[in-house]
């Protein structure tokens, strides 16, 4: 007879499939490699930002209304503030366990987004954004876009003197779009700058529609995941239409769950030890000052080094007024973003590749694309010092003008320098592994010809390995017309685990 709890789930499975939706997805195959677990970084540090957001909005005040402060930061008292501002000290210094749980949302703030841009960077190198996985790959490239502009919300909401030079940042450069720059600088922030509106805007963005959209995102990406299955690095036994690795449940189901506690130590570990945005140290914002060596969060780096190493061009036309010396860096900021989404798409177009794709490249396989990758990573960095400018030239004691002509320099040239260095790197690379296949590996040993000669006794290559190294030179039939093969979890057979596609 059958327990309470089986007729339960008896009844549920009858209305609902879960017996059978769970006997497929249980045991669904995850390939075990290292560099899975960035994206699992991603997911982690966004249940860490939700949670701590969710403590954090007990307790703040999205107003700009202002008020006298009398808290436990004596060195501000009876000093006229907004209530933002207030209340992010009182969260700080009296709100028990505040202070850590700010800065623990703030460094996992920083965290996701390194995160996805490394998660993003790997599937870039490695070729997995490739047909069938082109709008996956697009979620994660809005949801980096996403992740950009929530970043400058959620560091805005303090309303102290750095958040508020960024913002006068964020108004110069809705200012500067031809023709309706004043109209949207008045929309967005309710009036004449500062405005009193603006925290409470940011603060519906920031806690309400960008979270809801992100964690659609998220949802749709896993599903995806899930429908496409992993890819995975060629190898012995691995092919276009399998999987190998261990079972969702409960071998990968135990894994990660431990990497989300290790994850969510090592961010509280760092919010605990290091203090980031100390607003109490910079004061209140007003708009007649700007603190000093003021920087946005490193992510938002480039976009404000964009606008220090460009030239102050105006010119008129027609009676309007265009501020090139901003125009061009907000108009460059998110065509830098723009390209990484749709390279997949460019990349398919010009080696005209149709084909589905289901195991990984190594770099060195792909030098062009490994090539600008590079590139575009060393843009990013020139980018990202330019726009700490101030900072380097007064560590140094360099001049600010020499450093930001050398950031201009640099913009172009080093791009192109590390595009063919790349390139060269990885043709080396590839002329290695072929002499590797051809003669083996070298061996130490020498031996002396009949003749009087000496040679270097190579030993051919394990099978394993000369897979490994030949496998993206091996023509493949197309993926619709290979017969499906089993997925091998472990050493245990999980059954038909097909990947599926126009023809799965």
């Amino acid at each position: 007879m059958n327990s309470g709890g089986e007729r339960l789930a008896d009844w549920f499975d009858r209305r609902l499939g879960i017996h059978t939706l769970g006997r497929k997805y249980l045991r669904k195959v995850f390939p075990d490699h290292w560099s899975f677990l960035l994206g699992e970084i991603c997911l982690y540090s966004f249940v860490v930002l939700v949670l701590t957001g969710v403590y954090l909005t007990l307790f703040f005040h999205p107003s700009m209304n202002e008020v006298t402060y009398q808290g436990g930061y004596t060195a501000l008292n009876g000093v006229r503030m907004s209530e933002a501002y207030a209340s992010t000290l009182d969260i700080s210094f009296d709100v028990r366990g505040g202070l850590l749980i700010r800065q623990l949302h703030h460094w996992a703030a920083l965290v996701f987004v390194a995160g996805m841009l490394t998660h993003m960077m790997r599937h870039f190198f490695t070729g997995s954004f490739r047909k069938p996985r082109e709008v996956n790959w697009l979620f994660g490239w809005l949801l980096l876009f996403l992740g950009l502009f929530e970043g400058l919300f959620g560091y805005s909401l303090p309303d102290d003197l750095l958040s508020g030079t960024g913002l006068r940042f964020v108004h110069g450069a809705l200012l500067s779009v031809p023709i309706v720059g004043t109209y949207l600088a008045m929309f967005l922030f309710g009036g004449e700058f500062p405005g009193h509106d603006i925290v409470a805007r940011f603060y519906s963005l920031h806690v309400l529609l960008i979270p809801g959209v992100m964690a659609a995102l998220i949802v749709a990406h896993l599903l995806l995941v899930v429908y496409h299955k992993h890819t995975q690095f060629a190898g012995p036994g691995r092919s276009e239409r399998n999987v190998v690795g261990a079972p969702f449940m409960p071998v990968y189901l135990a894994k990660a769950g431990g990497f989300f506690f290790l994850v969510s130590g090592v961010l509280a570990l760092m919010a605990a030890v290091a203090t980031i945005n100390p607003v109490w140290s910079y004061g209140p914002y007003r708009a007649d000052q700007v603190s000093t060596g003021a920087q946005p969060d490193w992510y938002l780096g480039f976009a404000e080094g964009l606008v220090r190493i460009m030239p102050g061009w105006e010119i008129t036309l027609w009676g309007h007024t265009l501020v090139l010396g901003v125009l061009i860096p907000i108009v460059v900021f998110p065509l830098l973003l723009l390209f990484i989404g749709v390279y997949p798409v460019l990349e398919a177009r010009f080696t005209d590749d149709r084909q589905e794709h289901h195991l990984l490249d190594r770099p060195r396989d792909r030098p062009v694309r490994t090539a600008i990758g590079a590139a575009w990573i060393s843009l990013y960095l020139v980018l990202l010092a330019g726009g700490g400018n101030d900072i380097v030239a007064t560590r140094f004691h360099l001049s600010i003008n020499a450093v930001t002509w050398t950031v201009r320099v640099a913009m172009f040239v080093v791009p192109a320098a590390v595009f063919v260095v790349t390139r060269r790197i990885c043709l080396g690379l590839r002329l290695r592994d072929r002499e590797l296949v051809l003669h083996g590996r070298e061996t130490g040993v020498i031996k002396r010809l009949p003749h009087g000669g000496y040679v270097e006794v190579h030993a051919p290559l394990d099978q394993a390995r000369l897979h490994t190294l030949t496998a993206h030179e091996r023509p493949g039939r197309p993926v619709a017309h290979e017969p499906p093969r089993r997925a091998v979890a472990g050493p245990l057979r999980t059954g038909r685990d097909r990947t599926p596609g126009p023809s799965g």
